[in-house]
């Protein structure tokens, strides 16, 4: 991840260390050793890490944090600033289980805070990964959405992925995706105060409007043996990685079963959801969590007409096998 935002044109981290998200930082700072344009700053908390990265976005350098868990919450204070001034930050979650501290290893549990943490309306796009390519490419492409779309954007990974290791073909350096220019400038008043609840209503309403208009180009979504299917998983990140070996291996056995896995979590591929889920006879849900991805296809396609099921292990990972057993016990 930290080579993905030096090969996307970052030129500054600001971070506070937190397992397991730290070794992104650790690498960047050795980056820096090397590279002299490149800088860090290692902050006092994780507020500290949120408002130095929008602070370097304002002055045009493409800048980004690095966070887990607790540090996650402390940092939507910046993120809600990023969201009410359309400020093109980047952040990478490495998810941790709740509660609080709590374990420090894998969790789908800040799906809920990524999306919609903060006082604000959720006009972010969060991208979820499944392996160790697509943090380096969706990484890489965080960088460049942020600054064409000014929404503030996130890599929503877990400590599972985190402690990987692996090949990843990556991309020349010169070929760098980020345009950025200066923020704040001479002629340009970022206002974040209001007298008014009209007035800030009003900024809601059009920023909402924008958010609409765009979110179809920026929605993406990965089906895997999905036509056909009776029974369609819905999963998301590594969940969906062991989803398509559980697939195979019923689809051997005589089961017609298929996986719709949003990437984008927010906006959600609701188009496309639609269109693949309307097809099947059972939705089955299966996340490291209590019902947050449930929710964010709850509120996006309440009005579809098929069973639904939820699986939730919070905090704990699930295996092909067992995905496989739980299928195959269905009536």
């Amino acid at each position: 991840m930290a080579q993905a935002a030096k090969d996307a044109g970052a030129k500054i981290m600001f971070g506070y260390p937190i397992t397991p998200s730290s070794e992104i930082l650790e690498t960047w700072a050795k980056f820096c050793l090397k590279d002299t344009s490149l800088s860090i700053l290692q902050t006092e908390d994780e507020m500290a890490a949120g408002f130095g990265t929008i602070g370097a976005c304002l002055a045009g350098m493409p800048a980004f944090t690095a966070t887990a868990g607790p540090g996650n919450v402390l940092i939507q204070d910046a993120f809600s600033m990023a969201e009410a001034l359309r400020i093109p930050t980047v952040a990478m979650i490495i998810q941790r289980g709740g509660m609080s501290t709590s374990t420090v290893i894998y969790s789908q549990e800040e799906v809920r805070l990524t999306c919609f943490g903060g006082n604000g309306e959720g006009f972010r796009i969060v991208y979820s990964t499944s392996g160790l390519q697509e943090l380096y490419d969706y990484t890489r492409k965080a960088f460049k959405v942020a600054w064409q779309y000014r929404w503030p954007t996130f890599i929503l990974a877990d400590g599972y992925q985190g402690k990987m290791m692996g090949e990843v073909q990556t991309v020349d350096s010169k070929q760098q995706t980020v345009d950025s220019k200066p923020i704040l400038k001479q002629g340009v008043n970022l206002r974040n105060c209001y007298n008014l609840e009209e007035e800030i209503g009003e900024i809601i309403v059009n920023y909402s409007d924008e958010y609409n208009r765009v979110r179809e180009r920026i929605e993406e979504y990965d089906e895997y043996q999905i036509n056909g299917a009776e029974i369609i998983l819905l999963a998301h990140g590594i969940v969906a990685a062991a989803c398509k070996i559980a697939i195979d291996k019923l689809r051997k056995n005589g089961w017609k079963v298929g996986l719709f896995r949003p990437i984008t979590l927010r906006p959600f591929p609701t188009k496309a959801a639609s269109k693949l889920l309307g097809q099947a006879k059972k939705i089955i849900v299966l996340e490291s969590a209590i019902g947050q991805l449930a929710e964010l296809f709850k509120n996006e396609l309440y009005w579809i007409n098929v069973p639904l099921m939820e699986i939730n292990k919070p905090a704990v990972g699930f295996t092909p096998e067992e995905i496989v057993e739980t299928i195959s016990q269905l009536q």
